[in-house]
């Protein structure tokens, strides 16, 4: 059962609009193929009414209302009569599962709270509604108060109750407590159906969960990524693939969905999804180290049973400064690219070289990074820079400081600018007019671009075009940083005309 629109939503910041809702529940039930959805709780507000009702009347259409599943509380008639006016048919009844909790918060005995339980389910009945009921706290209660829970058990096995949802509300069992009591539960109450409900607090829900199936619970509460109150839920793509891979147990899901749902459900609550989470996060079938792209090559040295077309995926081999060729020739492969064994050193040098600035080079980058290195390499650098600085400060103009080797002659020059770039032109321009008494090139046009896919920290490609001596000459440079990117266009002109300039006369 995936509570990701019930308990999902307690997620700190988390609120679903009616239609997303409706949209979730689809995916969930139609594509991702889950056996039951939670999708709100009774009396929250219009706005909830509304998208319960929305869902129940889609799923009333499409055979699927008994799946559909809706919190109710121990509060006489109004829950029921609120999930029934919007058209649920199923009550999740919250009851409590621990004696502190139901001497604390309702200030009730046991006895009483027993009574006012019945009471419901006795009315959701003479409605023709199901009821499942959740033992909330119910770990607490196993550890402080088991009798409580066994008399509450024993009042209510014996009614038209269907379920009993065992929560580990507060996140404080681990996997040898599950067993522990959820055996107890199974041999004290042998026909009972008992879902666990798991929270991830100390981290160990999906651990609980497993514990919880080999102990003979036959139901589990999942939320897609993970979703819920606190440190959230067992996340549904994670107990999924250790079910199947670990204990060849069989579900209805559908795992190529998997990683469609987790980013439908990313994009409407805000939430990132980790990039190492596992199954569905950005880098988790994505190998960085070159090692591991080489003995993929040579035999699936580093594929384990998560493969990532089960999740509609595939495989990436990450670009960087520990990538090396193996990884860099996977890429190229699947660009359609071919380079010889020279050209594969230069650009496996840039991208060590590039990979040291940013954290990661993607496949989008590498065209970018081949053309650089390969189309306007410059063999003999007779113009070199050998340092520069660029200031920008609010309320002032931009300041450039460089020094540069021309023929093996250092030259350090400064000026401002109307932008740092403009300030470093200034400022070679001054070496080469000023001090050089030569022709500087004309520009004439300034495109910069980045690869696809909107990153932030995309690599940024500056191609510019120059006038010089009733030529155009057009350079680029490549680099994470604008600015640094055009100067390395700039440089690439400087070398690209410098055999054209006259040799210097005496004393200039």
């Amino acid at each position: 059962m995936d509570t990701t629109l019930r308990d999902g939503e307690q997620t700190s910041g988390v609120s679903f609009m009616p239609h997303e809702k409706l949209m979730i529940a689809r995916l969930l039930l139609e594509e991702l193929k889950v056996d039951r959805v939670e999708v709100a709780s009774a009396r929250v507000s219009d706005g909830e009414f509304h998208a319960v009702q929305m869902i129940c009347e889609w799923a009333a259409r499409h055979d699927l209302l008994p799946r559909v599943e809706v919190l109710g509380f121990v509060d006489g008639r109004e829950s029921v009569d609120w999930i029934h006016r919007a058209g649920g048919r199923v009550v999740n009844l919250l009851c409590k599962g621990s004696l502190k909790h139901c001497q604390y918060q309702l200030k009730k005995t046991p006895g009483e709270h027993i009574a006012d339980i019945l009471r419901v389910v006795d009315y959701a009945g003479e409605l023709d509604m199901a009821v499942n009921v959740y033992l909330e706290d119910w770990s607490s209660g196993m550890k402080d108060s088991p009798d409580y829970v066994f008399r509450l058990m024993d009042a209510l096995r014996g009614t038209a109750i269907r379920r009993f949802m065992l929560p580990d509300t507060l996140g404080i069992l681990n996997p040898l407590q599950v067993i522990e009591y959820m055996r107890k539960m199974v041999k004290r109450y042998p026909g009972a159906h008992f879902d666990f409900h798991a929270h991830n607090d100390y981290d160990l829900a999906v651990s609980n969960v497993l514990a919880a199936v080999l102990s003979g619970c036959r139901g589990l509460h999942t939320t897609i990524n993970g979703l819920g109150e606190r440190a959230g839920n067992a996340p549904l793509a994670s107990v999924q693939a250790i079910l199947k891979d670990h204990f060849q147990a069989v579900t209805r899901i559908d795992e190529s969905r998997l990683n469609e749902v987790s980013r439908v459900v990313e994009s409407y609550s805000g939430v990132a999804i980790p990039t190492n989470k596992p199954i569905v996060g950005e880098n988790v079938f994505t190998q960085v180290a070159g090692v591991h792209a080489d003995g993929d090559n040579k035999k699936g040295l580093y594929c384990n049973d998560l493969l990532p077309e089960r999740f509609g995926r595939k495989r990436e081999y990450a670009l960087g400064k520990t990538s090396g060729k193996a990884n860099i020739r996977k890429n190229l492969e699947d660009l359609g690219l071919q380079l010889d064994e020279e050209s594969m050193r230069k650009v496996t040098e840039r991208i060590i070289e590039l990979g040291d600035k940013k954290e990661l080079v993607t496949q989008e980058d590498l065209p970018y990074i081949v053309s650089d290195v390969l189309k306007h390499d410059v063999q003999d650098e007779r113009v070199r820079l050998k340092s520069y600085i660029v200031n920008l400060a609010y309320g002032l103009k931009p300041m450039a400081t460089l020094k540069v080797e021309v023929n093996g002659k250092e030259y350090e020059e400064s000026s401002s600018g109307d932008g740092q770039y403009d300030a470093f032109v200034r400022a070679l321009r001054k070496v080469y007019k000023g001090t050089l008494g030569r022709r500087f090139p004309m520009l004439t046009n300034y495109a910069v671009s980045i690869p696809p896919g909107g990153r932030t920290d995309a690599f940024v490609q500056t191609v510019i075009t120059w006038s010089f001596d009733g030529k155009v000459i057009r350079t680029r440079g490549l680099d994470a940083d604008q600015t640094e990117a055009a100067i390395k266009a700039t440089m690439k002109m400087l070398n690209l005309i410098e055999g054209e300039y006259e040799a210097p006369s005496a004393g200039t």
